[in-house]
């Protein structure tokens, strides 16, 4: 893993996705004071929702370039995007500005993973990837634990705009260990014609403007809600469909399933994530602090598991770990949901499983980049891995959203908290269900059907073939 060819890579790569993880975490816990000072409570959703659609650009976009150049220009220029957002946040005079400086973040954002991941299937063998993943996987952990801890002292003590700027010369040094090593990685002989890319960049942005649209329809007026969400639904499924193998949205066999399933694991596990500490600190009524515990428990759960797959996948095969993974996550929101509901049922069931829900995370979420990875054509590797990350993306905002917004609508019944917290997880954990449906069908992959790279599968060229 830390052979000589590879040291810089890996030691970089795990040092930009931290830094990644710190910001991403940060600003979520400063938020309310950035709020307080600079006044916009309106753009207090988009200031994340805008981090968002730029990474969904970020991936397509970087996925593309690294089939079509290489990986090093297309790093450095998500970098120096990343570095860009940070002085727009960290001097920015409006909420206004301040989204658009996190629009910025997440161009850059995008194409970390997006490029990390082709980075991994061209530069390590298929043994060390599970490795790679689990390593990459800890990476959040140390942001995870203390990330925000660390945020909310710097902003007391020396002002919020720091936790911007002061990340600054970190993103540098990390660049400048990973670039190098980047430059050298090439692009394919074949590589997409031109029109394609263009062609591709405005199904990015296509997509983007869908969810926005759909994501802003849950909390739009009453009269609003109906046509943004349908012309949401049109833009993004159209553009989406383009964006990702043939089969995807029905879940065809393969690497269009993979990919679906990926998009079904992030909208379970964050569409309850999102609301395990106010199931704590509203449904329970308990400290904020125990709210932490239980994201530091699935954290921690998810990383444990990282490293249990990278020891047992090659043994047991992906589908195995994958219905596994979704098993354990149906049964932590089951859990958490139970807590909810009843008083009677101790607070400490809630972490406990939390922490079962992030093993689940942790034993399906790398093995889907795998497969992706052994099921790819070099010539396609860029563009399967961006498809991954969308669909990943999408999961993570419509599990948040479409949950959040089951959630403020039995808040406003006649209905307890908890119970109304209870019934909103019914949404994930029916997602969870399906996942788990999905992946027990026998033509997804396991160790009975050994993963070879896709130009030998058979009719490989017309899975592989673009949307």
């Amino acid at each position: 893993m830390l052979s000589p060819q590879r040291r810089a890579l890996t030691i970089g790569m795990v040092a930009t996705v931290t830094l990644v993880a710190v910001e991403a975490l940060a600003v979520i816990t400063i938020l309310p004071d950035i709020e307080d000072d600079l006044v916009g409570l309106s753009w207090y959703g988009w200031v994340t929702t805008a981090f968002f659609l730029g990474i969904l650009i970020g991936i397509v976009v970087a996925g593309d370039q690294a089939d079509r150049v290489g990986l090093g220009r297309p790093f450095v220029a998500g970098l120096v995007m990343f570095s860009a957002g940070l002085v727009i946040g960290g001097l920015a005079p409006s909420m206004p500005i301040l989204a658009g400086g996190r629009f910025v973040q997440g161009l850059g954002a995008g194409v970390v993973p997006a490029i990390g991941y082709v980075a991994i299937g061209r530069m390590y063998p298929a043994s060390l990837r599970p490795r790679m993943f689990a390593i990459l996987s800890t990476a959040w952990v140390v942001p995870g634990v203390i990330g925000p801890t660390i945020a909310e002292r710097v902003s007391a003590v020396v002002g919020w705009r720091w936790v911007f700027l002061g990340l600054l010369p970190l993103v540098i040094v990390a660049g400048c260990v990973t670039a190098p090593t980047m430059l050298r990685i090439r692009a394919p002989a074949a590589v997409a014609p031109a029109e394609s890319t263009r062609r591709r960049l405005a199904d990015a942005v296509q997509l983007s403007a869908g969810a926005a649209l759909f994501v802003g329809a849950l909390t739009a007026n009453a009269w609003l809600v109906a046509p943004m969400l349908v012309v949401g639904a049109l833009l993004g499924v159209s553009a989406f469909r383009r964006l990702t193998p043939p089969g995807t949205m029905r879940a065809m066999p393969q690497l269009p399933a993979i990919i679906a399933t990926r998009g079904l694991l992030t909208f379970a596990f964050f569409g309850a994530d999102t609301f395990v500490p106010h199931t704590l600190t509203d449904a329970r009524l308990t400290s904020t602090a125990s709210g932490s515990i239980a994201v530091t428990t699935s954290t921690l759960g998810w990383t444990t598991a990282s490293w249990i797959q990278e020891r047992f996948v090659a043994r047991v095969g992906g589908r195995m770990l994958i219905r596994a993974g979704f098993a354990l996550l149906a049964l932590g929101i089951a859990g958490v949901a139970l807590t909810a509901a009843f008083a009677d049922v101790p607070v400490w069931v809630i972490h406990l499983s939390w922490g079962i829900g992030g093993l689940g995370m942790g034993l399906s979420y790398s093995v889907h980049s795998q497969l992706t990875l052994a099921l790819s054509p070099e010539s396609r590797l860029g563009w399967h891995t961006a498809a991954l990350q969308l669909s990943d993306n999408l999961g993570i905002a419509l599990g948040a959203g479409l949950t959040g917004a089951a959630v403020t609508f039995t808040d406003g019944r006649d209905l307890a908290t908890g119970s109304g917290v209870a019934l909103s997880l019914l949404i994930p954990a029916s997602v969870a269900a399906v996942g788990l449906c999905v992946a027990a069908r026998r033509h997804y992959p396991d160790r009975a059907q050994p993963v070879v790279p896709a130009a030998h599968h058979p009719g490989a060229d017309a899975l592989m073939s673009p949307g």
